[in-house]
């Protein structure tokens, strides 16, 4: 049986070319295919597909139509390598587990190869197919994982640095990256202590600021200079007149220096009746209890409640949607500058809406509440 010849591009164009002088001679098309030895279906199909083309044109176009075959493939791989990193989990896979999950993931949701999911994801094959230790009945740590499960139970808010030490002591043959990676393997780790809330203790009922110097509130906020160093801002406003009565910017503000700060306003207003203040370290320190004494009441809010605090949130609102959030600071004195300046503003030229719109300076001037 005669099996079927198969043209290249070169040999059709030349046959084409051929069969175009036969005609020329006066031949018709079916001698012609006779000579070619065709049929007339396949010179009428090579006609449409390579009719015109000479043969160096027709092959580049068989190499343009196998460029391309080539493109479509590798554009499909790589939008099935984009769907398989958007399926696993966000992070690098560090260790041969997590990329041994991964693989199977892969081949259980998006019916991949294992090879395309081992390129994928990082892992060897050879890897992926050999069982890990600690699933084989000849695992040469079994032993020690079973020592360190005991020990983590017998000390519970310990790490692995003190099991490789005790391991040690008790005739254990290993260094602490190996005691440190079967720790991890075996799911051990010390519960983290959540930090303990201060609550302050007031000193005084609910106070209510019916006159000017009765009630001063005070908080921080932060913010930060360009080179990502912090910048922390303590505001005090007294609740009756809006004023804002000074405050500092510095990189970091104890309970010491904020109560130099209330003894410096004081010298010219007087101290409060009562200082209201949320429960944070600096004001809930045993340094500020001890300045207030028998002369301030400290009325602390509740913890997670600051609408308790609402004029000193309404000031802190206002400075940052006015000031800090609009001004990039390069230093820290550029901060000191520039949230003076607003503070300034703030009380003698912006008017506020709950004073009949005068500004607090202009309402702290004729406030006849003493």
């Amino acid at each position: 049986m005669a099996t079927r010849k198969r043209h290249t591009p070169e040999q059709v164009v030349r046959k084409l070319g051929e069969a175009d002088r036969l005609l020329g001679e006066g031949k018709d098309i079916a001698e012609v295919c006779r000579t070619l030895q065709i049929t007339e279906a396949t010179y009428y199909r090579w006609r449409n597909q390579f009719g015109g083309l000479k043969a160096d044109d027709a092959k580049r176009l068989k190499d343009l139509e196998r460029e391309n075959l080539t493109l479509k493939r590798l554009l499909a791989e790589a939008e099935l390598e984009k769907a398989a990193l958007k399926e696993i989990a966000k992070g690098k896979l560090l260790d041969p587990e997590r990329r041994r999950a991964a693989v199977a993931h892969l081949m259980r949701v998006l019916a991949v190869s294992e090879r395309f999911a081992c390129r994928v994801t990082g892992q060897h094959r050879s890897t992926q197919r050999r069982p890990p230790a600690a699933q084989t009945e000849a695992d040469p740590d079994a032993a020690l994982r079973d020592w360190l499960r005991s020990w983590a139970r017998s000390h519970p808010r310990q790490g692995f640095r003190r099991a490789y030490h005790d391991a040690r002591a008790e005739g254990w043959t290993v260094n602490h990256k190996k005691i440190q990676r079967l720790w991890r393997a075996e799911g051990l780790r010390v519960p983290q202590r959540r930090r303990r809330k201060r609550l302050g203790a007031s000193t005084v009922p609910t106070a209510i600021a019916d006159a000017p110097n009765r009630v001063w509130a005070v908080d921080f906020q932060f913010d930060s200079t360009d080179d990502g160093r912090p910048v922390k801002i303590v505001s005090i406003v007294d609740e009756h007149t809006r004023e804002c009565l000074g405050g500092l910017v510095e990189r970091s503000i104890t309970a010491d220096r904020l109560i130099d700060e209330l003894d410096r306003i004081a010298v010219d207003r007087g101290y409060p009746a009562v200082l209201r203040c949320d429960n944070g370290p600096e004001l809930a320190a045993a340094a500020m209890a001890e300045w207030a004494g028998e002369r301030i009441g400290l009325a602390f809010i509740p913890p997670g409640q600051p609408w308790r605090n609402g004029y000193i949130e309404s000031f802190n609102g206002r400075l940052r949607d006015e000031c800090l959030n609009i001004n990039s600071f390069w230093s820290l004195t550029h901060a000191r500058v520039v949230i003076s300046d607003w503070k300034d503003e703030y009380n003698h030229r912006r008017r506020h809406s709950a004073l009949g719109y005068r500004t607090p300076a202009g309402y702290a001037a004729t406030c006849i509440h003493r």
